[in-house]
């Protein structure tokens, strides 16, 4: 069942490895398939050592396993609940990345210093509020999707890639499970260019950080996101 979405899913999770963005069994990537609305996910505390494409739960958006042995991912309520309230997401990657977690554990959005940003992001990352001890306490997976809908749902999953959860760690998405770890990459990337900018102005400026101006971060974002895209090849 969904061989090749499992392939893909697999290959997307070995990429976390490849781009030291885990350490451990510390993230997990999925995928969708629109047409059935199943979806392909890590399984629980696995080793990426020792994963296989046939060793990936297959699900129901309802979160009944369909197909497959091992327990899935701890995160999976949350990645359902993305996948549910944002049909343009195909595929969504979560970690621990040390810079993009360092900011989630701040309760900090990372701002906009710079054009790598724009090009990927159209302003800053945000971070979700504080969850209450009764989100905590009662479905604490399934409202940490909450919180990230609630973050991101005023400007769009399809325009904003990517969220960090207060106190825990990055979530990312895109068309596919590929995609979700580019954005992950990028993510990572970008979060540690902005700490780094920020220590650096910061011993200039008892201000802290200074965000890029607004008409430069549209003009490389939209030059490759927006309808009148310039970046890459026309065919």
């Amino acid at each position: 069942m969904l061989e090749n979405l499992k392939k893909e899913v697999y290959r997307a999770n070995m990429m976390l490895v490849e781009r030291n963005l885990v350490i451990n069994t510390w993230g997990n990537v999925s995928g969708i398939d629109r047409e059935s609305g199943l979806v392909v996910i890590k399984p629980s505390g696995v080793e990426y050592s020792d994963l296989s494409p046939i060793d990936l739960p297959v699900l129901d958006l309802d979160g009944n396993v369909i197909e497959g042995s091992y327990k899935p991912s701890s995160d999976t309520a949350t990645h359902l609940a993305l996948y549910s309230a944002f049909p343009e997401i195909g595929g969504i990657t979560h970690t621990h990345s040390l810079y993009a977690t360092s900011f989630a554990q701040a309760g900090r959005g990372i701002k906009a210093y710079g054009t790598t940003h724009a090009d990927y992001f159209p302003g800053i990352i945000p971070c979700t509020r504080k969850m209450t001890p009764q989100e905590i306490n009662g479905e604490y997976e399934l409202n940490t999707g909450k919180v990230i809908i609630e973050t991101i749902s005023e400007i769009g999953a399809d325009k904003l890639h990517a969220c960090l959860v207060y106190s825990h760690g990055p979530f990312t998405w895109g068309k596919n499970a590929i995609e979700s770890v580019d954005a992950a990459v990028v993510l990572e990337v970008v979060a540690q260019m902005a700490f780094n900018t920020e220590i650096l102005q910061t011993a200039v400026s008892a201000n802290g950080g200074i965000p890029m101006g607004q008409d430069l971060l549209l003009r490389h974002f939209n030059r490759k996101h927006g309808p009148n895209a310039t970046y890459g090849q026309n065919n």
